[in-house]
């Protein structure tokens, strides 16, 4: 087989092109693959696909492609121009690389895959190209992504904020909870935000009506937001963010009384994690601490009764023992217990929302945490 049939074939070339020089340098350790059309040949209309169109001119391109081995490989081809008898004079795509780029598609590929695992001056030191080269085909790979978006199936969205950068920058998430994938990245965390959102369905083929369940935090800029701009949206407020906001009247009730009690200071932990996730050691300890009659122990079993809540799957019996849990929290004596008991009353309706949704933030959360690693990763670049 010869060399130039050969390369055709690794290259996926199929008629009327064909490889018709190689030429390998071992100064400049690179190999120029020439690419040319059999003359004569005809292409179909780039704009209208009408075919049979007669070459009217053609220009000099090259592009960079997948090394040799360790040598840099580049593709040098004539791009023609055709005439079409409706559209005039066009240029026609070439099999191997998208239009304006410098680029073939498996190298572009091979980047993004590389820009996958490290940092892009990581990707641009490994194949030898421009920071700002693989930038452009990063970002054409999330335009090209977004504006075949087909949003028509969403009916259970998740949002939730991450930070930016320092200086209260903020970037909210929005999240198919059906489908497990993010569908819309915003800057900001308001109702504006929200309204972004009910805009970018209607650009890719949805409808603000359709949405039937969103779970977020319990912020007023994201309720008043989905209430302005989801109309059919049933709120379901994260059971994360509800007990988080338990968690922090526990321990701020644990730093009011570690005055008192010196055994009660570096024990932050043993109140605020789950039962099951402690330790041997630690779940004696807690054991022993339990035993003193105080305050935070009584804040801690009040969190435990709220985290009982989650199990019911009747709405109706959820209801009454959520009502005499606000009772006993309300009549703790203890500040920090019923001002979060206060809030978790304010958002009455969207807690008791859970139990028919069953929908949290956990898959928001996963892919936030995605989206904070890849920001910390780019640090500087």
């Amino acid at each position: 087989m010869a060399e130039h049939e050969l390369f055709g074939l690794a290259l996926g070339l199929e008629a009327p092109w064909a490889v018709t020089e190689v030429r390998f340098t071992v100064e400049t350790r690179r190999l120029d693959l020439t690419v040319d059309f059999v003359p004569g040949s005809r292409f179909p209309c780039p704009r209208c696909g009408q075919g049979d169109c007669p070459v009217y001119d053609t220009r000099l391109r090259t592009w960079r492609h997948l090394d040799f081995f360790q040598h840099q490989t580049l593709l040098t081809a004539r791009i023609p121009r055709v005439t079409c008898p409706r559209c005039g004079v066009h240029q026609v795509g070439v099999p191997w690389a998208r239009e304006g780029t410098g680029f073939t598609t498996l190298f572009e590929t091979l980047l993004l895959d590389l820009a996958r695992q490290m940092p892009v001056s990581g990707v641009a030191t490994e194949a030898r190209v421009h920071p700002d080269s693989v930038w452009r085909i990063l970002r054409h790979s999330g335009d090209e992504a977004v504006a075949h978006q087909d949003l028509s199936g969403v009916s259970a969205v998740g949002l939730d904020e991450c930070s930016k950068q320092k200086g209260h920058q903020y970037l909210t998430t929005f999240c198919d909870l059906d489908e497990a994938r993010v569908i819309f990245v915003a800057e900001g965390k308001d109702a504006e935000t929200v309204q972004a959102f009910a805009d970018q369905l209607v650009a890719h083929r949805g409808t603000p009506g359709q949405v039937t369940q969103v779970c977020c935090d319990m912020a007023p800029a994201y309720i008043s937001g989905v209430e302005a701009s989801l109309p059919q949206a049933a709120i379901t407020f994260d059971r994360y963010h509800v007990m988080a906001l338990v968690n922090r009247a526990v321990d701020e009730v644990r730093r009011e009384e570690a005055g008192e009690v010196a055994g009660l200071k570096a024990t932050r932990y043993l109140w605020l994690k789950n039962p099951e996730r402690l330790t041997a050691g630690q779940q004696t300890a807690l054991r022993s601490l339990k035993g003193l009659d105080l305050k935070t122990a009584r804040a801690y079993h009040v969190k435990l009764a709220l985290r009982r809540f989650w199990t019911f799957r009747y709405p109706k019996v959820a209801a009454r023992y959520l009502k005499r849990w606000y009772f006993w929290a309300t009549h703790s004596r203890l500040a920090p217990v019923i001002e979060a008991a206060k809030a978790i009353k304010r958002h009455w309706t969207g807690i008791l929302a859970f139990i028919r949704s069953r929908i949290t933030n956990g898959i928001v959360e996963g892919l936030t945490s995605k989206i904070k690693t890849a920001l910390k990763r780019a640090y500087g670049f």
